[in-house]
């Protein structure tokens, strides 16, 4: 079912980049066929959009390096004195 998007336009065409095939298509093409752009692109595809000619934006998966990082994960990084909540020589005469 990985069948290559229907053309529109003559405008419509690949660009190599790292290893990395970006498709163009066109803003009014993206539009009417987006459900199925999402699809592809969950599957690892990309697509410059662009509007007349002019890229004006990128639909690609979302990088792997902005994951929420887990609870814990810096278990044992951090120490903490047996004091730390005691009142400060400073501020002992306010308290």
């Amino acid at each position: 079912m990985d069948t290559p998007p229907r053309s529109t336009s003559s405008s419509n065409q690949s660009v190599k980049l790292v290893g990395m095939e970006i498709e163009e298509i066109g803003a009014f093409e993206a539009k009417t066929r987006l459900s199925e752009l999402l699809e592809r692109v969950a599957r690892g595809h990309v697509y410059r959009i662009t509007k007349r000619g002019r890229p004006i934006a990128e639909l690609r998966p979302p990088a792997s390096t902005t994951r929420r990082p887990q609870f814990g994960c810096d278990r044992g990084r951090i120490e903490m004195a047996d004091d730390f909540d005691a009142p400060l020589e400073d501020l002992k005469r306010y308290g």
